[in-house]
């Protein structure tokens, strides 16, 4: 069994009222906003694209399968 560990956050990003996270996506920090279904960059105060996090999905899955 392999395992591949992912870098830290260099920011320390807490709890966020109404949000879920802080989730860590290969050292980018996003938030799931469960009553607007998309994940929040709170770096650049906007919430992600679905095509975005698609792409961000399949890197982390590509990270975790190697």
């Amino acid at each position: 069994m392999a395992y591949t560990i992912l870098p830290n956050a260099t920011v320390d990003f807490g709890a966020r009222q109404g949000l879920e996270g802080p989730f860590n996506f290969s050292g980018r920090v996003l938030y799931y906003d469960p009553v607007e279904g998309q994940y929040y960059d709170p770096l650049t105060d906007i919430y992600v694209e679905q095509e975005e996090m698609d792409m961000i999905n399949q890197r982390f899955y590509q990270l975790l399968t190697q």
